[in-house]
């Protein structure tokens, strides 16, 4: 006697899609992604068309050149230095421990929870680059930069209050931020060529 084949019973698969649908959600809702984060700066307003170009004059003593060459070598103060001596160059200049003639004068403020201070507030530093400038050299000299600022807010907030400037409370960061205040001018960028 010959034998029928019984036909297979399909599976329902009706609901795989929405099951599918369901757990795509899940992941995308309880999945964390990574965000780029950029250079913490504040782009200034910008300039009204009525307002005509005026330069301001900068005493030579407070004005720091940095400039970074299509070759991606820097020169500071018309010194050619390597980066990892960038920062010390730029906290010196900053701070102007010595009152040198040469680095930023001092004016004597009176500045919340310190007193009367004698600062070198008047001081600012110059990124110049070169259109050849490879991107990460531009940003490795911001870091540097930006690490000198740090590291003298640092220095002074553990030497009044004992703790770090990121654990300050608002008014004692202000207070901090005037003393030591982060002037960083980022010119146009032109053909150097290779100094």
């Amino acid at each position: 006697m010959a034998r029928k084949k019984r036909k297979v019973p399909g599976v329902n698969a009706s609901s795989s899609a929405d099951i599918a649908f369901m757990l795509l959600l899940f992941f995308l809702m309880t999945s964390s992604m990574d965000t780029d984060k950029g250079l913490p700066r504040r782009l200034p307003p910008p300039v009204p068309k009525d307002q005509k170009n005026n330069d301001v004059e900068i005493n030579k003593r407070n004005l720091l050149v940095v400039l970074i060459n299509s070759q991606n070598q820097i020169s500071c103060g018309g010194e050619p230095i390597d980066i990892s001596q960038l920062k010390d160059k730029a906290k010196e200049f900053i701070d102007n421990p010595y009152n040198d003639a040469n680095k930023p004068e001092k004016e004597e403020k009176e500045v919340e929870f310190f007193g009367k201070v004698m600062c070198a507030s008047k001081g600012v530093i110059s990124i110049q680059n070169d259109r050849g400038t490879q991107y990460q050299a531009y940003i490795s000299v911001q870091n540097e930069l930006a690490r000198a600022y740090n590291e003298l807010r640092d220095e002074i907030s553990r030497e009044k209050f004992g703790k770090a400037f990121a654990d300050l409370e608002d008014a004692q960061q202000k207070a901090v931020q005037e003393i030591y205040p982060q002037k960083i001018s980022e010119a146009e960028p032109k053909n150097y060529g290779e100094k």
